[in-house]
């Protein structure tokens, strides 16, 4: 349930705002936003317009900031920071709250210009670098309007014409488009005087001596909206078990080849039984022999196109191979299992936290809180990122991503990898010291670089590799183009099923 216009005004009148100053606006997701205000002391002042949840209080922590910048929040950023509230107040009882703002001039924003003055004599510059009066600063004036009303709940940017700059939520029916009239309050005098009676809830106090504020807070903060604790607990888990089910399908994988490679002394058996049979004829895939390392016989698989000492070989060569690998294999099974106990352990720790805002904070960064230092991608990156058995692979979805990846990201030995023929995402692989990027994560990472290129719909292509430290930029060219030299080539099919569980690694839906 919504707060209704006494509870608003209870709220507003708790909160101490007239000359706050504006320092940070974050907006955690779609439907909310919170600005921080300063006014000899922090106030985070929160808005939501979730459905049956429209509201706004005093936040006792900061709110997590997106994973990815929003638009209306980065159009409040450029006009509202660094501004000053000089009114907030309620419309009537029609649950609309305007908050008057006088804010430093936009140089790009194309608004009037005002001047408040300042205190101290003599003339000061303004953020143009041009002196004005005395003491006199550019400024223009804003109106932020917050309608909570649920279903139709939303926060309007109007300029000193009257004129929306941006809108939390577009609504072409109503006309809340940028550029358009600003009607708000006309439609806000123009209301009939409600007709059912309002009273102010007894919500349950969070601590003793607890204001409405606290309370409103500790209620939506239990059950509504989409940052409740009880949603983000459920959003939390579905991410967990994807995480999961793709470690545990992974686990399997190498476990089975672990297996394969310890029985490495079994291969060499049939490789000597092949070489001591030498004068038998090959008439089919398989060579019936006496084993007399086990006794009995062994029928050992064969290419008959090859000779009995070649099929020899090929079987030392593959026990050689798998001495060598199962250290690996192992390696990155112990790595799988932790992270596994890793992933266990920060669902715990995000099921035992109560503020649901710290829930939102822990899934925003992946996991629950600080991560590890030095541990896997305990560093974020510009584009996607995932960790597959210890392996770090980056996703660039843009030219701009491309190049931020490139010249701020990347060391010379990471593995880049791109299409061929087709425009996408240039994927890399951070390098491990003395070790090689294993065959299974090269073509993990060359299905990524189909899956986000334009040759996704062929179901799999042609793609180049090579070292970074072999990637020279274009002259002239456009952002984020580099030519490659020492490339070898890898052609790939996309699985379905391992794409799936590979988004599921980078905290994509499916």
């Amino acid at each position: 349930m919504s707060l209704n216009w006494k509870e608003i005004d209870l709220v507003l009148s708790e909160l101490d705002l007239l000359g706050a100053k504006i320092e940070r606006v974050v907006q955690p997701n779609y439907d909310s936003l919170c600005l921080s205000l300063y006014k000899g002391h922090s106030t985070e002042l929160f808005f939501s317009i979730a459905q049956s949840a429209c509201r706004l209080h005093r936040l006792s922590s900061s709110p997590p900031k997106p994973k990815h910048a929003l638009r209306f929040q980065e159009c409040l950023k450029a006009r509202l920071v660094g501004g000053r509230i000089d009114g907030i107040r309620q419309l009537g009882s029609e649950r609309i709250i305007r908050i008057d703002i006088t804010a430093p001039r936009n140089e790009s924003s194309g608004s009037k210009v005002m001047v408040y003055k300042t205190i101290g004599a003599g003339a000061r510059k303004s953020k143009s670098g041009r002196e004005d009066d005395e003491g006199a600063f550019p400024t223009t004036r804003y109106l932020l309007y917050a309608r909570l009303w649920s279903g139709a709940g939303n926060l309007i940017l109007v300029d000193e014409d009257g004129n929306i700059v941006d809108v939390l939520a577009r609504r072409p029916k109503r006309g809340e488009l940028s550029g358009e009239a600003c009607r708000i309050e006309e439609e806000a005098a123009g209301a009939k005087s409600p007709t059912k009676v309002f009273d102010i809830r007894e919500l349950p106090a969070p601590c003793d001596q607890a204001d409405f504020n606290q309370r409103v807070e500790a209620f939506y903060a239990a059950q509504g909206g989409t940052l409740s604790r009880e949603k983000l607990l459920e959003s939390a888990r579905e991410s967990f078990g994807k995480k999961s089910r793709a470690l545990e399908t992974r686990i399997e994988e190498l476990e089975a080849r672990a297996t394969e490679f310890r029985d490495a002394e079994r291969v060499r058996e049939l490789g000597d039984i092949l070489m001591a049979n030498q004068g038998l004829t090959l008439e089919g895939r398989y060579l019936e022999c006496d084993d007399f390392y086990r006794g009995g016989s062994v029928s050992i698989p064969v290419d008959p196109t090859l000779s009995i000492v070649d099929n020899a070989r090929a079987f030392y060569e593959r026990q050689r191979k798998a001495k060598s690998g199962l250290a690996e294999v192992e390696s990155q099974l112990d790595l799988a299992r932790s992270l596994r106990e890793k992933l266990s352990r920060e669902l715990s720790s995000i099921e035992a936290t109560e503020d649901p805002f710290l829930i939102a904070r822990a899934l925003a960064k992946g996991g629950a809180g600080r991560k590890e230092s030095g541990g896997p991608q305990s560093r974020s990156y510009p584009g996607l990122s995932l960790e597959v058995v210890g392996w770090t692979i980056l996703i660039g979805r843009s030219a701009k991503e491309n190049d931020e990846l490139l010249r701020h990201n990347v060391r010379g030995s990471d593995l880049w990898l791109h299409a061929r023929d087709w425009a996408g995402s240039y994927v890399f692989i951070k390098a491990r010291r003395d070790k090689s990027v294993p065959l299974e994560v090269l073509l993990d990472a060359g299905q990524l670089a189909i899956y986000y290129s334009k040759g996704r719909a062929n179901g799999g292509g042609d793609l180049y590799y090579t070292q970074a430290k072999y990637l020279r930029r274009a002259k002239n060219g456009p952002l984020g183009l580099v030519i490659p030299t020492h490339e070898k080539n890898l052609s790939v099919k996309i699985s379905d099923e391992r794409i799936k569980e590979l988004r599921s690694l980078i905290g994509e839906e499916s």
